[in-house]
């Protein structure tokens, strides 16, 4: 089932994040995760493609085993980093060919070693390139993309960063993910001059339960996130205390996700690092919540 077809603020569904796992001990948490998770009956999951498309193979084999195991509809992330079209073209094919009917499709982060993108001979330069690459194939694909509330990290300014996503949804795009972020402001404020520039397709929150501070501080220098001043000094209080740190993480995500509902989301996306517990009991939370009010 295509996913725009389950983004509904009259019925939000939930949805997952997951990475491809690097060791067998890695994908047994992964599938552990994936049958704890699949009882809050997800409207969907996303699997990754790694740096430089170095998990291609590892992503595609995913997505098509959780599908066909689980019964949940999931969808490929897709780069143009370190591919040709010719590449990409032969990737889009390996997924129709498993029955995946939705992509992400995303520009990527460069190669490990490498500090700046840089586009490939024969391949696309950003992912406003590939969305329309994706929708000229004819098979079918419902297009997600990225869009970063505070900005992506290397755009002059926010006003350039939403043009560029305008040129995403104008090629084909058919919903939108955005970047985690600690802070709704940030996210209505986006909704609202995105909606002001034309863009009307749903635009799905994404949200990183913090249950660890390094690992959360790692995140928030790379993608450019704000962690607000109440927030970070009260994990700096618990930071050596792991089951507070989740506690507090819980508590704020829980927080943030009751007012995106309560202003009409299509749906939530979990970043959930590959484990469970956080995004579980969020969900837990608010659908308690949803059958006492």
């Amino acid at each position: 089932m295509k996913i725009r077809s389950r983004l509904n603020p009259s019925k939000p569904c939930f949805s997952f994040e997951f990475f491809p796992p690097k060791t067998p001990e890695g994908e047994k948490q992964l599938w552990e995760t994936l049958d704890d998770l699949r009882s809050l009956e997800p409207g969907f999951v996303s699997v990754t493609y790694g740096a430089g498309g170095s998990t291609r193979d590892r992503t595609i084999e995913l997505v098509s085993h959780i599908k066909e195991r689980t019964g949940i509809e999931a969808m490929a992330h897709l780069t143009c980093v370190g591919h040709t079209k010719e590449e990409i073209a032969e990737v889009l094919a390996r997924l129709a060919k498993y029955r995946i009917e939705n992509v992400l499709a995303l520009r990527g982060d460069p190669p490990k070693g490498q500090e700046t993108f840089q586009k490939t001979d024969g391949g696309m330069g950003n992912a406003g390139e590939l969305v329309d690459f994706i929708s000229q194939q004819g098979l079918g694909f419902c297009v997600g993309a990225a869009a970063y509330p505070e900005g992506h990290v290397e755009t002059a300014s926010r006003e350039a960063d939403l043009q560029h996503l305008k040129a995403k949804v104008d090629a084909g795009c058919d919903f939108l993910i955005t970047q985690l972020f600690f802070d709704n402001a940030f996210y209505f404020d986006f909704v609202e001059r995105a909606r002001r520039a034309g863009i009307n397709v749903p635009i799905v929150p994404g949200i990183m339960p913090i249950t660890n501070v390094e690992q959360v501080n790692r995140f928030v220098r790379m993608c450019g996130a704000t962690v607000p001043m109440r927030l970070q000094l009260e994990l700096e209080k618990v930071k050596d205390d792991p089951t507070a740190v989740m506690q507090l993480g819980v508590a704020h995500a829980t927080v943030q996700c009751l007012e995106l509902l309560q202003r009409g989301v299509p749906g939530i996306h979990f970043y959930t690092l590959n484990r469970s517990p956080a995004s579980r009991m969020i969900v837990t939370a608010l659908r308690a919540r949803s059958q006492t009010s």
